[in-house]
């Protein structure tokens, strides 16, 4: 008797590519004065718009996020 599978995938599964980080630290509040994010001190657009950037655009803003802590830092 030839055996087969009840319910056989109709899709193959494919790791996902890691890509670049979040710099989402769930601190999720942003500063009325300044316009950034209290955790990850990204706009409100950045945030938004982060699930579709391509990697060089993420890290772009990650860029942006070293100079505006060390601005904080001050």
């Amino acid at each position: 008797m030839n055996r087969r599978p009840l319910f056989a995938p109709s899709y193959s599964v494919t790791p996902v590519a890691a890509g670049v980080a979040s710099p989402c630290v769930s601190v999720c509040t942003m500063n009325e004065q300044t316009g950034l994010c209290n955790g990850c001190l990204r706009t409100l657009d950045e945030i938004a718009h982060w699930g579709l950037y391509d990697d060089d655009e993420k890290r772009a803003v990650w860029a942006q996020l070293a100079g505006r802590r060390a601005q904080q830092a001050g």
